[in-house]
């Protein structure tokens, strides 16, 4: 698998953890120093830092290096066994032999005292098809662990993108809800000095300060949202919570890249979908499975080799020991005859392979089914998108004519306050319809197992 951080996303990483802004407290006696601007994220920089910095991509990386280990360990097996081996024994009771010599008897006792041996021995799998079955498995084990590295990827990417995205509608809500609070203010303002001078009822006067007050508490919340959005996207990134930046840009600087996507003509196929490699490579193990569990009716050949010395003795003078070298070489023929749990596990992983393809069959077209819906959501979130820009632009002229009519006292303050409100809907549902083609869109590339993101 291709390596997924390159140079360009290592000069990311560097250029934000040196730009990052540091706070220092004021101590006592010391001049107090002017925080720095808070650093502006990209889309790609967060994913770059989620990428190299999340402890779930992290621990993915870790278990591909454990499935690589146990691939070794099971090449390990070809090599030979060598051993030192050593032993003592005791003769507590010697054995007593009777002999007799022409009607008399003699008793004998035979055996001594103790007795010692040592030396080294080898043993190497000559025919081991259990083996060499065990060897494809943990291979394929490894790729199974890579993609589901490449899952992780994929899923993290997922969720970074749709944070970064949350955290612009919620910037820019709060920014629309900034905008109407300052123009509610700025006609309490007008309409209190008409009041003053008579030309308002005080009506107008209080109906004015209750709409400028009832958007107060929205404005609270919405910050708060970004709050929380900046929270969760820190959070996905690794990065501590003390850790000040900033979304760059807005949810309409994505407006032209999102009907120039309209356009492209977008490879539907499903040949990259993270879950479906993994079910194929899941049943690759388990066909695999299935020939290692064949070999348990197959013989086996192994070599050995001992190289012994021995040494018997009544006493425990070891240097007076005599030793006496010995070797041997062999080979062992093993065939099995009857095991009878070889065939239930036979009969188990056959079945098993029956239940792969009815998952693998159902899970393609629940995703054939998520892909439409994506399609169809992202449809009619751009149809939305140049609705919505048509809105605001009327309720732009709606609020403009309102003002002028109750300026020159044809209008009311009723009509005054529904532009604003229409004006301020408007702008938050243009954001919205942006956001839901957004996510929808890295939805889709999550199912079609797009790659662009992490490569």
């Amino acid at each position: 698998m291709a390596r997924i951080f390159n140079n360009k996303t290592l000069g990311s990483m560097a250029m934000i953890l040196l730009c990052a802004p540091v706070f220092v407290s004021a101590e006592s006696g010391d001049s107090s120093r002017e925080n720095q601007e808070p650093l502006k994220i990209s889309l790609t920089q967060a994913i770059d830092i989620a990428l190299s910095e999340n402890p779930v991509i992290k621990v993915a990386d870790r278990e591909i290096e454990v499935k690589k280990e146990s691939n070794r360990e099971a090449y390990a097996g070809l090599f030979p066994d060598v051993s030192l081996t050593g032993g003592y024994s005791r003769t507590l009771k010697k054995q007593t032999v009777v002999m007799d010599f022409g009607g008399e008897s003699q008793t004998f006792q035979m055996g001594i005292d103790n007795s010692y041996n040592g030396g080294f021995a080898v043993s190497l799998p000559v025919f081991a098809p259990a083996l060499y079955k065990s060897i494809n498995l943990t291979q394929t084990d490894v790729d199974l662990a890579v993609e589901k590295s490449r899952a992780s990827k994929l899923d993290m990417v997922n969720q970074v993108t749709k944070a970064y995205f949350q955290l612009l509608l919620s910037q820019d809500s709060y920014e629309v809800l900034q905008q109407s609070y300052r123009q509610a203010e700025a006609n309490f303002n007008v309409v209190n000095e008409m009041y003053r001078q008579g030309m308002v009822s005080e009506y107008d006067k209080i109906r004015s300060e209750v709409q400028m007050r009832s958007l107060k508490p929205s404005v609270v919340s919405a910050e708060n949202g970004v709050r929380l959005a900046k929270l969760q996207l820190k959070v996905l990134m690794g990065l501590e919570k003390d850790t000040e930046f900033e979304a760059e840009g807005n949810l309409k600087n994505y407006e032209t890249g999102l009907f120039a996507n309209e356009m492209t003509d977008r490879s539907l196929s499903l040949e990259n979908n993270s879950d479906l490699k993994q079910i194929d490579l899941n049943a690759e193990m388990l066909l695999l499975n299935m020939k290692l569990q064949k070999t348990n009716f197959m013989p086996t050949v192994s070599a050995s080799f001992n190289y012994m010395y021995t040494s018997l003795s009544d006493h425990f003078r070891i240097r007076d020991y005599n030793w006496f070298p010995y070797s041997t070489a062999g080979l062992t023929l093993t065939i099995p005859l009857f095991r009878a749990s070889n065939f239930p596990k036979l009969k188990r992983a056959q079945i098993q392979m029956w239940q792969l393809e009815e998952t693998r069959l159902n899970t393609e077209r629940l995703l054939q089914m998520q892909v439409a819906s994506c399609l169809n959501s992202m449809s009619a979130s751009s149809e939305q998108v140049a609705s919505n820009k048509e809105s605001i632009l009327q309720a732009e002229r709606g609020r403009l004519i309102a003002q002028k009519r109750y300026e020159v006292g044809k209008g009311t303050i009723l009509e005054l306050n529904d532009s604003e409100v229409a004006l301020t809907q408007a702008q938050l549902v243009y954001n919205q319809s942006i956001y839901d083609y957004l996510v929808a869109r890295a939805d889709l590339d999550k199912v079609l197992g797009n790659e662009e993101r992490i490569k």
